[in-house]
C-alpha cells in the first residue's frame, strides 16, 4: 500500500438538505429532513477524492460541521504532503484534541476528521488506480445487505417495499410502546420469513427495562438487538444484559476511541460490532476495528444512515474486512443517498457487488443537487 508522497491542494465541505414528507423516527427524536455534508479533497496533480461527515443530529448540525472542515481543518492540511491517509487522521486528532475539549465538541470534530479521512482514502485509491475495497485488502466485492430505518408506523409497508427492492434482511426501529414494538416485530417476522430480522432501540431503556423488553422478543429469532441501553452505561450493565438475553447484542456507532472498541470487542457482551466510519475513525481506524472484531469471533456490520458517499465508503469498508457481516442501507426516501451510492443501490437477492473502478468507483455529480445546498 506504499506510495509516493502527494500534496493536498484544497479541502472543501458543503452541506445539503432534502425535505421529508414522512419523518424518520427514532426513540430519541425525529429527522424532519435528510442532511448530508460532503467533503472534496483535491491534490496538486488534480486527483479528487470524496468523503462524508456524519451530521444527522442535532438537526442544525450539518452547517456547523461544514464550517469546522472549511475554516479549521482545511487550513491545517492544505499544502501538506503525505504518503498515507492515516497520517492525517492521527495528526488532526492530536492537534485538535484540546480545541475540541475546550469548546465541548469532541463529537463534531471527530465527525469532521472522519469525513476528511474517507475523502483522503478515496483520493489515495484513485492515485493507486485500485478500487478502495481491494486497496484495503479485500478479496471479494460482493456481500450481504439489510434494509434499516423501518419506522414504528407503517412498518409493514416499508418492509414489503424493501423486499421488492431486492432486500432479504430487515431492521426495525423499536423503543416505543411495548405492545407496538411486539406487534411490529410480529408483522415483520411474517413478512421476511426465515430471513434476518434485527431490532434497534436507539438507547431507549435503562437496564431493568431492557431486561423486561428483551424477554418479550424471544419468539422473533432476532439477528441482534441494537443499543437497548445507553452506549455510555457501565460495561457491567452490558455484560449483565448479554448474559440474560437470548439474542445477540449490537453496538458501536456511539463508540469513539480505539480503547473503547478494544474493550467492547474483548469483553464479548457485544457480538455485533458496528462502527460508523463517517462518525469516528474513518477508514484509517475502522478497517482495523473490523479485523479485530472478526479475529475475536464477533460479527462486523458497519453502521450507516446518511448520504450516498458515506454509504459507499461503508460498503468498501465491509468488503475490505470481509466476514459474514451485512451492510446497513436505510429504507427511507433520500436522494442525497440514492444519487451517490453507485452499486449499493442495486440490491439483488439481498446482496450488492462493488465495481473495480478506482477509489469509491463513483464521481458524484454534485451540481445536480445545487438546489438543496445550505452551506
Amino acid at each position: 500500500m506504499s506510495a509516493e508522497q502527494f500534496a493536498i491542494r484544497t479541502v472543501r465541505a458543503s452541506s445539503y438538505r432534502f425535505p421529508l414528507s414522512t419523518s424518520v423516527v427514532t426513540s430519541f427524536g425525529r429527522m424532519l429532513n435528510r442532511p448530508a455534508v460532503f467533503v472534496q479533497i483535491e491534490d496538486t496533480d488534480g486527483v479528487i477524492g470524496w468523503g462524508e461527515v456524519w451530521s444527522n443530529f442535532p438537526a442544525v448540525g450539518a452547517e456547523h460541521r461544514v464550517r469546522i472542515v472549511n475554516e479549521i481543518i482545511a487550513p491545517l492540511v492544505e499544502n501538506v504532503s503525505i504518503g498515507h491517509p492515516g497520517e492525517i487522521f492521527q495528526q488532526l486528532t492530536a492537534r485538535l484534541d484540546v480545541l475540541a475539549l475546550q469548546c465541548g465538541e469532541p463529537g463534531p470534530f471527530a465527525h469532521s476528521i472522519a469525513g476528511l479521512d474517507l475523502a483522503l482514502w478515496d483520493l489515495f485509491a484513485r492515485r493507486q488506480r485500485q478500487p478502495l475495497w481491494r486497496l484495503l485488502g479485500g478479496t471479494s466485492p460482493r456481500f450481504g445487505v439489510y434494509a434499516s430505518g423501518i419506522n414504528p408506523t407503517g412498518s409493514a409497508a416499508m418492509a414489503e417495499a424493501a423486499l421488492a427492492r431486492g432486500h432479504r434482511a430487515l431492521k426495525l426501529k423499536i423503543g416505543f410502546d411495548a405492545a407496538q414494538d411486539r406487534d411490529n416485530l410480529k408483522q415483520l417476522r411474517a413478512i421476511v420469513g426465515t430471513d434476518s430480522l434485527a431490532a434497534d432501540a436507539n438507547q431507549a431503556w435503562d437496564l431493568d427495562e431492557a431486561l423486561k423488553r428483551a424477554d418479550g422478543f424471544t419468539g422473533f429469532d432476532l439477528a441482534w438487538l441494537e443499543e437497548p441501553i445507553r452506549a455510555d452505561r457501565p460495561r457491567q450493565e452490558w455484560i449483565k444484559l448479554a448474559g440474560a438475553v437470548s439474542m445477540p447484542l449490537a453496538a458501536g456507532e456511539n463508540v469513539a476511541s480505539r480503547d473503547g472498541f478494544a474493550q467492547l470487542i474483548a469483553e464479548g457482551a457485544i457480538t455485533v460490532v458496528q462502527p460508523d466510519a463517517a462518525k469516528w475513525g474513518g477508514l484509517s481506524e475502522c478497517v482495523t476495528i473490523g479485523r479485530n472484531a472478526l479475529a475475536a469471533g464477533r460479527r462486523f456490520c458497519p453502521h450507516y444512515l446518511g448520504g450516498g458517499i458515506g454509504l459507499l465508503a461503508s460498503a468498501h469498508l465491509l468488503a475490505a474486512v470481509g466476514g459474514d457481516g451485512l451492510l446497513e442501507i436505510d429504507s427511507n426516501d433520500n436522494p442525497l443517498r440514492d444519487r451517490f451510492c453507485g452499486p449499493v443501490a442495486d440490491v439483488v437477492d439481498g446482496a450488492i457487488t462493488l465495481s473495480d473502478e478506482p477509489g469509491l468507483g463513483l464521481t458524484p455529480d454534485i451540481e445536480s443537487i445545487a438546489n438543496l445546498r445550505t452551506a
